[in-house]
Protein backbone atom coordinates (compact mmCIF):
# COMPACT_ATOMS: atom_id res chain seq x y z
CA UNK A 1 0.00 0.00 0.00
CA UNK A 2 1.37 3.43 -0.93
CA UNK A 3 1.73 6.42 1.35
CA UNK A 4 -0.62 8.38 -0.91
CA UNK A 5 -3.76 9.53 0.92
CA UNK A 6 -6.94 7.63 0.13
CA UNK A 7 -9.89 9.97 -0.41
CA UNK A 8 -12.54 9.61 2.30
CA UNK A 9 -16.16 8.89 1.46
CA UNK A 10 -18.73 11.28 2.88
CA UNK A 11 -19.73 9.07 5.83
CA UNK A 12 -16.11 8.46 6.91
CA UNK A 13 -15.26 12.13 6.39
CA UNK A 14 -18.18 13.16 8.63
CA UNK A 15 -17.01 10.78 11.35
CA UNK A 16 -13.25 11.37 11.15
CA UNK A 17 -13.22 15.02 10.11
CA UNK A 18 -16.49 16.59 11.29
CA UNK A 19 -15.08 20.09 10.93
CA UNK A 20 -14.90 19.49 7.16
CA UNK A 21 -18.70 19.32 7.05
CA UNK A 22 -19.37 22.79 8.40
CA UNK A 23 -20.20 24.12 4.90
CA UNK A 24 -22.54 21.21 4.09
CA UNK A 25 -24.32 21.61 7.41
CA UNK A 26 -24.67 25.37 6.92
CA UNK A 27 -26.03 24.74 3.42
CA UNK A 28 -28.57 22.22 4.75
CA UNK A 29 -29.69 24.65 7.45
CA UNK A 30 -30.00 27.47 4.90
CA UNK A 31 -32.13 25.27 2.61
CA UNK A 32 -34.30 24.21 5.53
CA UNK A 33 -34.71 27.80 6.72
CA UNK A 34 -35.72 29.00 3.25
CA UNK A 35 -38.21 26.15 2.86
CA UNK A 36 -39.68 26.76 6.31
CA UNK A 37 -40.00 30.53 5.74
CA UNK A 38 -41.70 30.13 2.38
CA UNK A 39 -44.02 27.36 3.56
CA UNK A 40 -44.98 29.36 6.64
CA UNK A 41 -45.83 32.40 4.55
CA UNK A 42 -47.88 30.34 2.08
CA UNK A 43 -49.74 28.71 5.00
CA UNK A 44 -50.45 32.13 6.51
CA UNK A 45 -51.72 33.61 3.24
CA UNK A 46 -53.92 30.60 2.45
CA UNK A 47 -55.44 30.76 5.92
CA UNK A 48 -55.97 34.54 5.89
CA UNK A 49 -57.15 34.91 2.30
CA UNK A 50 -59.15 31.69 1.80
CA UNK A 51 -59.53 30.10 5.26
CA UNK A 52 -57.81 27.01 3.80
CA UNK A 53 -54.99 24.87 5.14
CA UNK A 54 -51.95 23.92 3.06
CA UNK A 55 -52.88 20.20 3.13
CA UNK A 56 -56.34 21.04 1.78
CA UNK A 57 -54.77 23.18 -0.96
CA UNK A 58 -52.28 20.39 -1.80
CA UNK A 59 -55.06 17.80 -2.02
CA UNK A 60 -57.12 20.01 -4.29
CA UNK A 61 -54.03 20.68 -6.45
CA UNK A 62 -53.53 16.95 -6.99
CA UNK A 63 -57.17 16.48 -7.91
CA UNK A 64 -57.13 19.48 -10.25
CA UNK A 65 -54.53 17.59 -12.32
CA UNK A 66 -56.85 14.57 -12.52
CA UNK A 67 -60.27 15.70 -13.80
CA UNK A 68 -61.61 12.13 -13.69
CA UNK A 69 -60.55 11.79 -10.07
CA UNK A 70 -58.20 9.50 -8.18
CA UNK A 71 -58.38 6.78 -5.60
CA UNK A 72 -57.44 7.60 -2.03
CA UNK A 73 -54.47 5.26 -2.42
CA UNK A 74 -53.19 7.13 -5.50
CA UNK A 75 -53.66 10.45 -3.73
CA UNK A 76 -51.73 9.28 -0.69
CA UNK A 77 -48.83 8.13 -2.91
CA UNK A 78 -48.71 11.43 -4.77
CA UNK A 79 -48.90 13.46 -1.58
CA UNK A 80 -46.56 11.10 0.30
CA UNK A 81 -48.93 10.70 3.26
CA UNK A 82 -50.92 7.77 4.59
CA UNK A 83 -54.52 7.02 3.59
CA UNK A 84 -55.44 7.68 7.20
CA UNK A 85 -54.03 11.20 7.02
CA UNK A 86 -56.20 11.94 3.98
CA UNK A 87 -59.45 10.40 5.16
CA UNK A 88 -60.48 13.25 7.48
CA UNK A 89 -59.41 15.88 4.98
CA UNK A 90 -61.43 14.20 2.22
CA UNK A 91 -64.46 13.93 4.54
CA UNK A 92 -64.33 17.67 5.31
CA UNK A 93 -64.00 18.58 1.62
CA UNK A 94 -66.90 16.30 0.68
CA UNK A 95 -69.02 17.90 3.43
CA UNK A 96 -68.13 21.40 2.22
CA UNK A 97 -69.11 20.53 -1.36
CA UNK A 98 -65.57 20.74 -2.79
CA UNK A 99 -65.15 17.00 -3.47
CA UNK A 100 -67.36 14.15 -4.55
CA UNK A 101 -66.87 10.41 -4.19
CA UNK A 102 -68.02 7.51 -6.28
CA UNK A 103 -67.28 3.80 -6.28
CA UNK A 104 -64.63 2.74 -8.77
CA UNK A 105 -65.95 0.81 -11.76
CA UNK A 106 -62.71 -1.22 -11.82
CA UNK A 107 -62.56 -2.08 -8.12
CA UNK A 108 -65.81 -1.84 -6.15
CA UNK A 109 -63.79 -1.61 -2.91
CA UNK A 110 -62.11 1.62 -4.01
CA UNK A 111 -63.63 5.08 -4.18
CA UNK A 112 -62.77 7.70 -6.76
CA UNK A 113 -62.46 11.20 -5.37
CA UNK A 114 -62.68 14.27 -7.57
CA UNK A 115 -63.23 18.00 -7.36
CA UNK A 116 -66.76 19.27 -7.81
CA UNK A 117 -67.36 22.18 -10.18
CA UNK A 118 -67.37 24.49 -7.16
CA UNK A 119 -64.23 22.89 -5.75
CA UNK A 120 -62.38 23.25 -9.05
CA UNK A 121 -63.41 26.91 -9.45
CA UNK A 122 -62.40 27.79 -5.89
CA UNK A 123 -59.12 25.91 -6.20
CA UNK A 124 -58.21 27.69 -9.42
CA UNK A 125 -58.82 31.06 -7.79
CA UNK A 126 -56.54 30.03 -4.91
CA UNK A 127 -53.94 28.59 -7.30
CA UNK A 128 -53.71 31.83 -9.28
CA UNK A 129 -53.07 33.83 -6.11
CA UNK A 130 -50.68 31.16 -4.83
CA UNK A 131 -48.65 31.45 -8.03
CA UNK A 132 -48.46 35.23 -7.60
CA UNK A 133 -47.34 34.79 -3.97
CA UNK A 134 -44.56 32.44 -5.00
CA UNK A 135 -43.44 34.87 -7.71
CA UNK A 136 -43.38 37.60 -5.05
CA UNK A 137 -41.38 35.46 -2.62
CA UNK A 138 -38.77 34.74 -5.30
CA UNK A 139 -38.97 38.26 -6.74
CA UNK A 140 -35.60 39.22 -5.28
CA UNK A 141 -33.85 36.80 -7.64
CA UNK A 142 -33.07 37.60 -11.25
CA UNK A 143 -34.19 35.18 -13.96
CA UNK A 144 -30.59 33.98 -14.27
CA UNK A 145 -30.34 33.44 -10.50
CA UNK A 146 -33.58 31.46 -10.57
CA UNK A 147 -32.27 29.27 -13.43
CA UNK A 148 -28.96 28.79 -11.59
CA UNK A 149 -30.78 27.88 -8.38
CA UNK A 150 -33.00 25.40 -10.25
CA UNK A 151 -29.92 23.81 -11.81
CA UNK A 152 -28.10 23.60 -8.47
CA UNK A 153 -31.16 22.23 -6.66
CA UNK A 154 -31.56 19.57 -9.37
CA UNK A 155 -27.93 18.62 -8.83
CA UNK A 156 -28.52 18.58 -5.06
CA UNK A 157 -31.55 16.31 -5.53
CA UNK A 158 -29.49 13.94 -7.67
CA UNK A 159 -26.70 13.96 -5.08
CA UNK A 160 -29.13 13.19 -2.25
CA UNK A 161 -30.76 10.36 -4.20
CA UNK A 162 -27.35 8.93 -5.04
CA UNK A 163 -26.33 9.04 -1.38
CA UNK A 164 -29.63 7.43 -0.34
CA UNK A 165 -29.11 4.57 -2.77
CA UNK A 166 -25.63 3.92 -1.38
CA UNK A 167 -23.73 4.82 -4.56
CA UNK A 168 -20.20 6.10 -4.10
CA UNK A 169 -19.64 9.82 -4.58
Amino acid sequence: MSDQAIPLDAETKAFELPEDHRDELRLWLRLLTCSTLIEGEVRRRLRERFDVTLPRFDLMAQLDKAPDGMTLSDLSKRMMVSNGNLTGLVERLVSSGHLERRVSELDRRAQIIRLTTTGRAEFRTMAAEHEAWIADLFGGLTEKEQRDLMRLLAKTKFSARRAMSGEAA
